[in-house]
C-alpha cells in the first residue's frame, strides 16, 4: 500500500507540473499572437491598409512549414514542425511586365500551293517527333517564396516582426499539442491507479 500510494503521489505531482507548464505555454502563445497582430497593424499604418491585406496574397501558395507526428514509447505522441532547407525549394525568376504567349506573325511573300503543301508535311512530321512545350504560367513561378515578398521588396521592420512572432506561434502550438496529449495520458493513468487503489480497499 505504501509503494502504491507513493507512486500515485508522484504521478499526481507530475500531472500538476504538466498543467502548470501548459498554462505557461498557453500564456506565451496568446502573447505572441497579440504581438504579431499588433505588428501587422503598425505595418498597415505605415504602408496603408490596401498594401497589407489579402489582396497581396499569391494566387498559388504552398506551406513553408510541415507538421510531423511521431509515436514514441508507451503510446506517446510528439508533434514537431519542420522547415525544408533552401536547397529543396524550387526557386525560379519571375517575369515582370505583361506576359504574351506565342510569336508575332510577320508578313511574308505569298507562296505557291506546292510550297505550302511541302511545308505543311514538314510541320506535321516534326510535331510527331518533338513533344510540344507548354507555356509556363505566372502561377508556376516559385510558389514557395518568402511571403514577405508579396508586400514588396522593402517592407517595414514591423512586418518582419509579425512574421517572426507567428513563426514562434507555429512551433509553440506543436509543443502545446504534445503536452496536451501527455496530460491526457497522465490523467488516464491517475484514474486507473485510483480505481485500482479503491478496489484493493474494498477487498
Amino acid at each position: 500500500m505504501d509503494e502504491s500510494a507513493q507512486s500515485l503521489d508522484e504521478k499526481l505531482l507530475d500531472f500538476m507540473d504538466q498543467l502548470e507548464l501548459l498554462e505557461n505555454k498557453r500564456a506565451r502563445l496568446n502573447s505572441l499572437i497579440e504581438q504579431g497582430w499588433f505588428s501587422i497593424s503598425k505595418a498597415r499604418f505605415s504602408m496603408g491598409n490596401k498594401q497589407v491585406s489579402t489582396l497581396q496574397y499569391a494566387s498559388e501558395m504552398r506551406p513553408l512549414v510541415s507538421l510531423c507526428i511521431s509515436t514514441l514509447d508507451h503510446d506517446k505522441i510528439e508533434f514537431c514542425t519542420e522547415v525544408p532547407p533552401l536547397e529543396d525549394r524550387k526557386i525560379q525568376v519571375e517575369d515582370i511586365g505583361p506576359h504574351k504567349e506565342g510569336v508575332k506573325q510577320r508578313r511574308k511573300p505569298k507562296k505557291s500551293n506546292r510550297e505550302k503543301e511541302s511545308e505543311e508535311d514538314l510541320v506535321v512530321k516534326s510535331s510527331k517527333k518533338m513533344p510540344q512545350e507548354q507555356p509556363i504560367s505566372k502561377s508556376q513561378h516559385n510558389p514557395q517564396k518568402d511571403p514577405l515578398q508579396w508586400f514588396g521588396i522593402l517592407v517595414p521592420q514591423s512586418l518582419k516582426q509579425a512574421q517572426e512572432s507567428f513563426k514562434q506561434v507555429i512551433e509553440l502550438s506543436a509543443e502545446i499539442a504534445t503536452l496536451q496529449v501527455l496530460i491526457l495520458n497522465t490523467r488516464n493513468e491517475l484514474q486507473h491507479s485510483f480505481k485500482k487503489k479503491d478496489g484493493k480497499k474494498n477487498t
